[in-house]
């Protein structure tokens, strides 16, 4: 046999005088392969170790009809590719899975930019080359997981996403529970008159911790306030008024801004303010101080993400939404309320 040549199935068959399709059977591991002799089996394997066969991809596409390509779509202008990226642990978690499961990732990063976002759906649009898509970023158009949904393509979000036009898979934090918990610690600390400082309400994320922030604060009997950020000061003028001793920040950034105007002040943390971080860093920011809060589960995100496209895409069922827990940070900025 020419050594230039690519060796097939048919050439392992003819080797071992077994069928083609009994080669592709023991190759391919199929439940059926248990009938096969097990000498017939070894055989069968021998020859593949003696030649060094590999399986043609595309004829392994042909027969399972998958590449094996999993797509991952950002919103973000430019790909999260930096270590301190906050999208990078997603990234890392979604290639490990792909790896495990022995699926190549496409990156697509040529999609137009419209308004500051990517945009799915455009005249040169890629996205069927993979199988499916996994789909990062704060906030997903509605309008395109409607059409991703009434078109059947098999996607999947990291993040918690609202229905559009029916379910949409998600991999999501589970913010409503990982800020109710925070809110019952400061309770347990003396805090009587908390706020909640951020959106609150666009992305999905801002929302379901206002919502977890609320419920906690209800259940408490104690009062909380929503004030949405602008600048350090005003926003500081502002909790002062209403004797706030505990603020929650949706965003990391906002909340070591906050404890620096605080600083200005003469308050100290969390001596005499104490703060709470809803969540990791999602832009550069430079502080000494260890915010109390908690940890989004990136990485389990992303590789979960990639399980449950892989099961969409296998047909084998299971949920298509799911959300992970938080992990709480102790911390050293909040504090036993002050008298």
């Amino acid at each position: 046999m020419s050594s230039s040549r690519r060796v097939t199935q048919q050439d392992i068959a003819r080797m071992t005088g077994v069928s083609q399709t009994t080669v592709s059977m023991v190759l391919n591991e199929r439940e059926d392969a248990a009938r096969i002799a097990p000498e017939t089996r070894e055989r069968v394997l021998a020859a593949i170790r003696r030649t060094g066969y590999v399986a043609d991809p595309i004829a392994r596409r042909l027969a399972d009809r998958r590449n094996r390509f999993l797509g991952v779509f950002t919103y973000e202008p430019v790909f999260p590719a930096g270590l301190g990226d906050f999208y990078h642990p997603f990234l890392v978690g979604i290639e490990e899975c792909a790896e495990s499961i022995g699926c190549d990732l496409l990156l697509f990063t040529s999609a137009p930019v419209v308004d500051g976002r990517r945009r799915i759906f455009h005249s040169d649009n890629r996205l069927r080359l993979a199988d499916g898509c996994i789909l990062l970023g704060r906030w997903l158009d509605p309008d395109e997981l409607a059409r991703l949904i009434a078109e059947g393509q098999p996607f999947v979000s990291v993040g918690r996403r609202d229905d559009a036009g029916g379910p949409v898979p998600y991999v999501g934090a589970d913010y409503p529970a990982a800020t109710a918990a925070q809110v019952r610690r400061a309770v347990e600390l003396g805090h009587r008159r908390i706020a909640y400082v951020g959106e609150g309400a666009g992305a999905e994320s801002h929302a379901d911790r206002l919502s977890g922030f609320t419920a906690a604060v209800g259940e408490a009997g104690i009062s909380g306030v929503h004030v949405p950020f602008t600048a350090a000061a005003q926003v500081m003028d502002r909790l002062l008024e209403q004797e706030v001793t505990a603020i929650f920040v949706e965003e990391f950034a906002d909340g070591a801004m906050l404890a620096e105007e605080a600083g200005r002040r003469a308050l100290a943390v969390p001596d005499d303010l104490s703060f709470v971080a809803l969540g990791d860093p999602t832009r550069p920011v430079g502080t000494d101080l260890e915010f109390t809060g908690f940890r989004i589960p990136r990485r389990e995100m992303g590789w979960q993400a990639v399980e449950v496209l892989s099961a969409i895409l296998d047909g084998t069922g299971g949920s298509i939404q799911r959300l992970l827990p938080c992990e709480p940070v102790a911390g050293a900025t909040l504090a036993v309320a002050r008298a």
